[in-house]
């Protein structure tokens, strides 16, 4: 059941929310645009043209943005309300009535719990949506882009590669696909003079199959038996196939030709990914681990800050600001060393090492408040 007081902390945690989360994204927005306001103009675009890119590139990046500092503005909120329930003498009259410090914060906790959750849907259901936007380069958001693309293993583990990749259209030019048996040798080579890409039906849907229509395409498949490779000595079977069905569509392969697009997709996809022989399992291990780390991490450092909040004196409210800043960077900091160590062996202990240090110390903290 709420109450009066339950109430009044929920409206100026949310007011408080709100106002910290447009600050910390226009603040992040405006300093990666100062930095990179370069690669937007070298083209030299009409400024129309570079105001547009600018626009497409950071509206889908604002959720990746929100993914990174969910934590600190959840912190941020709740410390701005307590603190100035502190300013204001409110606290001192809520402990006269007989509520103790303890009752304060569990709105609080509350509060951030949900807050949380919007962490959670952020990087399990907006993040990955927009993955594919997400792999870009600031310099990546012209229309007119096209690059090459090498060597991508599809879910069947064969490998493909194009000589131009135009993401706007989702075409393909000078398609090579060389599909593979169990143990890596190529047993077939496809290629053609372009592709397009064919979205799902609803019957390959449900397993994540599409397939590229293929222009002048030709297959040379070699004949079971022979143990050498392709040459003209080889016996193989030719063939002109019109498609060839893959789960690596347009926004697929944008996605994987960007360092780190593990880190953009969601855990039922790591999961699913994580299932392929060809995957690097110490990277989707690693992200998999890191992403349930950062989501604890986002309540552990409102519990490390809350108890310097929780006192009785309205005094001192800048002192103990410094101090929660301090603890809550320590643990920010550890969290983001702790993620960056890239480790060749499969392990996840690492990125557990920031709630195994700051985990205690949030309950010593926790204990020593005086209610």
């Amino acid at each position: 059941m709420t109450t009066v007081l339950d109430r009044y902390l929920f409206r100026s945690l949310i007011v408080n929310y709100v106002i910290s989360l447009g600050v910390m994204m226009s603040l992040y927005v405006v300093l990666d645009m100062f930095v990179n306001m370069d690669e937007f103009t070298e083209s030299r675009r009409p400024a129309m043209t570079v105001i547009a890119n600018m626009v497409d590139y950071y509206t889908p990046n604002l959720a990746l943005y929100f993914a990174q500092l969910g934590g600190g503005i959840t912190l941020f909120a709740c410390a701005a309300a307590l603190a100035r329930m502190r300013k204001y003498n409110e606290m001192t009259a809520v402990l006269a009535s007989g509520v103790s410090l303890y009752r304060i914060a569990r709105p609080v906790v509350i509060f951030g719990v949900l807050a949380t959750g919007l962490l959670v849907l952020d990087t399990e259901v907006i993040v990955p949506s927009v993955a594919h936007k997400l792999a870009r380069k600031h310099d990546e958001t012209d229309s007119g882009l096209a690059y090459e693309v090498l060597f991508l293993k599809d879910r069947e583990g064969a490998l493909l590669s194009a000589g131009r990749f135009e993401p706007q259209t989702g075409r393909l030019k000078s398609l090579l696909v060389m599909v593979r048996d169990e143990i890596g040798t190529v047993e077939k080579i496809i290629e053609a003079d372009s592709a397009v890409w064919e979205p799902p039906t609803e019957v390959s849907r449900r397993a994540g199959m599409g397939q590229w229509r293929l222009e002048r395409g030709r297959s040379a498949t070699r004949t079971a038996g022979q143990a050498g490779a392709f040459g003209p000595r080889g016996s193989q079977v030719i063939g002109f196939p019109e498609v060839y069905p893959s789960d690596l569509g347009p926004n697929e392969i944008a996605v994987r030709q960007a360092e780190g697009w593990v880190r953009f997709l969601s855990l039922a996809q790591l999961r699913e990914l994580g299932a392929g022989a060809t995957a690097d399992q110490a990277a989707i291990m690693r992200t998999r681990h890191s992403r349930v780390v950062t989501l604890i991490t986002s309540l552990l450092l409102l519990l490390l800050g809350l108890p310097f909040f929780l006192d009785r004196s309205p005094g001192n409210i800048v002192r103990d600001a410094t101090k929660c800043m301090v603890v809550c960077g320590m643990c920010y900091v550890l969290t983001f060393i702790a993620q960056s160590i890239r480790l060749e062996s499969v392990t996840a202990f690492v990125a557990w090492i920031p709630i195994l240090v700051f985990g205690p110390l949030a309950m010593v903290l926790f204990d020593r408040v005086r209610t």
